[in-house]
C-alpha cells in the first residue's frame, strides 16, 4: 500500500491513461475480503443494472480480466524479516517459560526463579530493539531508496520496551524500591537533553553566562540529574561580576554534586536520612538567596538571582517551579514526571506514579498525534491495556510482544472477549501473525505465534499450514516444476519438496496429524500435475489417502495412453520403488493396491518387450490376466497387444492352457460388447486409437482372434499339449 493509502497492483489491472477506456466499456472494479487475512481479491466486472456488488461475481467472466490479489499489509523487507526471525526465538523461549509454569503452577512464576527469567527474556528484546537502532543509525544509505523501518521506529521500540521494563519488570527485590533514578536514567537515555554541542558551545566561551542559551542549559542539567555538566558550569559564575552571586554558586557547586542517589546507599533508610539532610542544606541556601537585596540580583544581561532561583527550586523539589521551567525550555509531561521523583518525593514508588502523573497530565497532556507518546503516558498512568492500543499503532510487533509478556506478568485480563473469543494478549498477538501472513516465506513464524492463541489461534493457523504448498506452486509467473533454476541453482520443485517436509515436521510437532494429511494431499495433487508421480505416490502413502493413490495410478497408466510405452516405463519407474512399503503398510485398501500393482508389473511387461526378452513378456502377460490384476478397461488393449507375442514365428511363446485363457478373455469381450457393456472393456484401446469407435476396436480384436486360431492351428499341427508342454524351448509354462 502506498503512502496515499490506495492499492498499487502489478501488472496494472487498468494500463495507465486508458481509464475513460475502461469507464466506457461499462465494467466496474470490485474487491472481497479474504477471510483468512487482509488480502483483497481485486477484479474487473459487468456493470449490470439492479445487481448488488456481493453478485457480481456471477456475472463476471475469468476470460475477461484475471483476479488480482493485493495486501493492505506492507511485505516485510529482508532487514524487517531478519527481525522478526530473530525475536522470534526470544518469543519461543517465554512460551516454553509459561508452558513450564503451567507444569509447575502459576505461582511459580511469582517467585524469584520465574521472575529473573521473564526480566531476562524482557532485556533480551530490548537489546535487541538496540542493536537494530544502531545498526539502522550506522546503515548507509541505499541507493534503491530508505529502508522499510527507519532508524527512528527501532529507536521507539527501544523506549517503549525499556520504560515497560523500568515501570513493570524491575530486578527482583526491587518493586517496592523508589523509582525514580530508574526514570532518569530511562530519560536521559532515550531522550537526550541538553545536547552536546550546546554544552561544547558554552565550554568554549570565556564569560559563558553571558550567552542566551547558558542558563536554560543549566537549569536543563540540573532537572537531568547530570550533576557534571552542571557543577562546572556553576563553577565559571566563580569570575561573575556579583560578588553575591559568586558566593551562592560557590555554595550550589558542592550540593549539585552530593545529592543522594539511592544506587549509592545498601539501604533505603540510609538513603531517607541522607536526602533529609540535604534538602536541609537546601533550605538554608535559600534562606541566603532571599538575604539578597532586589537591587543587586540582576547584571547586564540578565536576572541571575530569578534564574538561580528556579535552579534552587527544582533542587528543593517545588513541583510548580519544576513545571514552570519545564514548559520555559519546551520540555513535556515525561520531563515534570521523573523530575518529580528525583526532587520533589525521592521515596515515589512505582505504584504511587499514577495518582502524580494523572495531576501533571491534566495541565501537560501528551501529545494526541503521536502514538508513542500516548503510549508512555499510558505506562506511566498504570494503564498496560491502553498502552498496548498505541504500541499496536506503533507496530504490531510491539503490541504482540507486550501483550504477550503482560499477561504472563498478569498486567491484563486472561479471560477472552465474549463477541471475539479472544483474550487482550491473543487478540494482539493474532494481529502480528496476520502482519506476518502477508509475507508467505514467514509461514513457520507465523504459525508459531498462531498456535499459541489457543482454539482461534489453532484453527488459523492449520489454515495457513494447509495452503503453504499451494502458495508456493509459483514463483512470479513460472509454474514450479517447469524446469527453471533459482539463483541458488536448485529447481523449484525440490523447493517444494523441501517446504512440504517442513510443513509436516511442523505438524508433527504440533500434533496437527489431520493437517499434515491435507498438506500432504494437496503436495501430491500439485506433483502429478508436474507429473512427479514417485513423490505424488509418497505423499497419498503418508497421508493414507488410498482413493487419492488410486487416481496417481490412474494418471500414470494415462501416460501410456498419451505418450506410448517408452514414456509410461519411465514414470512408473519412479512409483516402483513404493509399492512394497505402500503393501506393507496398515490400513491401505487393496482395490488401490491391487491397481498399483497392475501398472508396476505392465511396465515390466512393457520393458520386456523392448529387450526382445519375448519368454519373460508373455509370462507377464498371462500371470496378469491369471492373477486377475488386469482392469477389465484394459483387456481390450493387452489383448491387442498379445497378437506379437501369439504370431511368434520361431517358437511357441503360449502354452496350449494359457492360449485359451487368452481365448476366454477375448470371447468375454466380444460377449460384453454385443451387450452393450462394450466400453466397460474396451475404453483404454478405443482412447488409445484416437478418435476410434466401439466398432473400429472390436474390429481391431479381430486381430486377435485370427492370430490365436492360427496359434491353435499350429499346436494342432505338432500335437495338442503334450510336446510343446514338455519341451520348455516350445512354452513358459502355464
Amino acid at each position: 500500500m502506498n503512502v496515499t493509502g490506495h492499492l498499487g497492483l502489478f501488472p496494472p489491472l487498468v494500463p495507465p491513461g486508458h481509464a475513460g477506456d475502461f469507464l466506457q466499456s461499462g465494467r466496474v472494479l470490485l474487491s472481497t475480503t479474504s477471510p483468512l487475512n487482509d488480502t483483497l481479491a481485486v477484479f474487473a466486472a459487468a456493470n449490470v443494472p439492479g445487481v448488488q456488488s456481493s453478485q457480481h461475481t456471477a456475472v463476471y467472466s475469468s476470460d475477461d480480466q484475471p483476479i488480482f490479489f493485493a495486501s493492505s499489509e506492507v511485505t516485510p523487507s529482508s532487514e524487517r524479516r531478519l527481525f522478526i526471525g530473530d525475536t522470534s526465538i526470544i518469543f519461543a523461549a517465554l512460551q516454553n517459560l509459561t508452558n513450564t509454569a503451567r507444569a509447575r503452577g502459576p505461582e511459580w512464576l511469582q517467585n524469584e526463579e520465574g521472575q529473573r527469567m521473564i526480566r531476562k527474556l524482557a532485556m533480551d528484546y530490548i537489546n535487541f530493539t538496540k542493536e537494530c537502532w544502531i545498526h539502522a543509525s550506522q546503515a548507509p544509505s541505499q541507493p534503491e531508496g530508505s529502508p522499510q523501518f527507519s532508524d527512528d521506529h527501532y529507536r521507539s521500540l527501544y523506549a517503549c520496551l525499556s520504560l515497560f521494563a523500568v515501570l513493570y519488570v524491575p530486578e527482583y527485590g526491587f518493586e517496592d524500591a523508589p523509582v525514580g533514578d530508574d526514570l532518569m536514567e530511562w530519560l536521559n537515555i532515550h531522550f537526550i537533553e541538553p545536547s552536546t554541542e550546546e554544552g561544547d558551545h558554552l565550554s568554549g566561551l570565556e564569560r559563558p553566562w553571558q550567552d542566551e542559551t547558558f542558563w536554560p542549559y543549566l537549569l536543563r542539567a540540573t532537572l537531568r540529574g547530570l550533576s557534571k555538566a552542571a557543577t562546572f558550569f556553576i563553577g565559571t559564575l566563580s569570575r561573575h561580576s556579583s560578588a553575591d552571586l559568586r558566593r551562592l554558586s560557590g555554595q550550589v557547586s558542592p550540593l549539585l554534586s552530593s545529592q543522594p542517589r539511592l544506587q549509592n546507599f545498601s539501604t533505603e533508610r540510609d538513603f531517607a536520612y541522607a536526602s533529609h539532610r540535604w534538602k536541609d542544606k537546601i533550605k538554608t541556601l535559600r534562606i541566603e538567596m532571599d538575604g539578597v537585596p532586589e537591587a543587586d540580583r540582576q547584571d547586564e544581561f540578565d536576572n541571575w538571582w530569578d534564574r538561580l532561583s528556579d535552579l534552587i527550586g527544582i533542587l528543593e523539589g517545588r513541583g510548580e517551579v519544576i513545571q514552570k521551567v519545564c514548559e520555559d525550555l519546551g520540555a513535556d509531561w515525561k520531563e515534570v514526571c521523573v523530575a518529580w521523583g528525583v526532587f520533589t518525593d525521592t521515596r515515589l514508588r512505582r505504584q504511587d506514579l499514577p495518582d502524580i502523573v494523572a495531576r501533571i497530565l491534566e495541565e501537560m497532556p501528551p501529545d494526541p498525534t503521536n502514538p508513542e507518546d500516548m503510549m508512555h503516558a499510558a505506562l506511566f498512568n498504570g494503564d498496560p491495556a491502553r498502552a498496548l492500543i498505541h504500541a499496536a499503532h506503533i507496530d504490531p510487533w510491539l503490541g504482540a510482544h507486550l501483550a504477550d509478556m503482560m499477561e504472563v506478568l498478569s498486567l491484563i485480563e486472561i479471560e477472552a472477549n465474549e463477541e471475539s473469543g479472544l483474550s487482550l494478549r491473543n487478540h494482539y498477538v493474532l494481529s502480528y501473525a496476520q502482519y506476518l501472513h502477508s509475507d508467505p516465506a514467514l509461514w513457520r513464524i507465523t504459525v508459531a505465534y498462531m498456535f499459541s492463541c489457543g482454539e482461534i489461534g489453532i484453527r488459523s493457523a492449520d489454515e495457513v499450514l494447509a495452503r503453504v504448498p499451494m502458495g508456493l506452486r509459483r514463483t512470479g509467473d513460472k509454474l514450479i516444476g517447469s524446469g527453471e533454476k533459482t539463483t541458488e541453482g536448485t529447481s523449484n520443485l525440490t523447493d517444494l519438496a523441501r517446504v512440504v517436509k517442513d510443513v509436516n515436521a511442523t505438524c508433527y510437532e504440533y500434533q496437527r496429524e489431520e493437517v499434515r494429511r491435507v498438506v500432504c494431499r494437496i503436495a501430491a495433487q500439485i506433483f502429478v500435475q508436474e507429473k512427479e508421480y514417485g513423490l505424488a505416490l509418497s505423499y497419498c502413502s503418508s497421508a493414507e489417502d488410498w482413493p487419492g493413490l488410486g487416481r496417481v495410478v490412474d494418471r500414470v497408466l494415462e501416460e501410456y495412453i498419451d505418450a506410448g510405452p517408452d514414456q509410461f516405463t519411465h514414470y512408473v519407474a519412479s512409483i516402483a520403488p513404493s509399492l512394497q512399503a505402500v503393501r506393507t503398510q496398515p490400513g491401505a485398501q487393496g482395490i488401490f493396491i491391487h491397481r498399483l500393482i497392475f501398472a508396476v508389473r505392465y511396465a515390466e511387461f512393457h520393458q520386456r518387450l523392448k529387450n526382445q526378452d519375448l519368454y519373460d513378456a508373455a509370462a507377464d502377460l498371462m500371470s496378469m490376466f491369471q492373477e486377475d490384476l488386469v482392469p477389465k478397461s484394459w483387456w481390450g488393449a493387452i489383448l491387442c497387444e498379445a497378437v506379437t507375442l501369439i504370431q511368434h514365428n520361431a517358437v511357441l511363446l503360449f502354452s496350449y492352457a494359457s492360449a485359451c485363457i487368452l481365448l476366454q478373455r477375448l470371447e468375454e469381450v466380444f460377449t460384453r460388447a454385443d451387450q452393450g457393456s462394450g466400453d466397460d472393456y474396451l475404453r483404454v484401446l478405443m482412447a488409445k486409437s484416437k478418435g476410434s469407435t466401439l466398432q473400429d476396436a472390436l474390429t481391431r480384436l479381430q486381430a486377435t482372434r485370427l492370430a490365436l486360431a492360427k496359434y491353435f492351428a499350429r499346436c494342432a499341427m505338432i500335437g495338442t499339449g503334450g510336446k510343446q508342454i514338455a519341451e520348455r524351448r516350445f512354452s513358459v509354462g502355464v
